[in-house]
């Protein structure tokens, strides 16, 4: 059973960014079945060239992708001042990513493959910390 995120007047929305097309399908549709808004990006520069500004909204994005990594990709939402929670996803997982994630303030860092719930709560968990839309 996947828990749903509480409704509210505004819509939330999940942007996906991974390189492995079974991956942006397989969240994508765990978002639908949660009832939650997504967009899904097969590179950081095609999410780049969309992003705005969000009050509620989050991100999950692979932290090894060729070209512009997560971590780039995070580095460079700072930079042009983008806001939007981020829920890092990977393979790998050692203490090494663990912090370089938490150095650019990661919300949180689950490993591939997810679980759907701890995914959904761990969505629930990011915007309820955001101000309310």
């Amino acid at each position: 059973m996947i828990v749903l995120v509480q409704q509210t007047e505004t819509a939330l929305t999940v942007y996906i960014v991974d390189d492995d097309e079974s991956v942006r399908t397989a969240l994508s549709r765990l978002m639908r079945s949660a009832g939650i808004e997504s967009r899904a990006y097969e590179s950081s520069e095609r999410f780049l060239e969309e992003v705005r500004n969000e009050s509620y909204a989050c991100i999950l994005v692979d932290m090894t992708m060729p070209r512009m990594n997560g971590m780039e990709l995070i580095a460079r939402l700072k930079e042009k001042g983008i806001n939007i929670p981020v829920i890092a996803l990977s393979a790998r997982d050692d203490d090494e990513i663990r912090q370089k994630a938490k150095d650019l303030d990661v919300r949180f860092f689950l490993r591939k493959p997810v679980d759907d719930q701890a995914l959904i709560d761990a969505i629930n968990w990011v915007v309820k910390k955001q101000p309310a839309p």
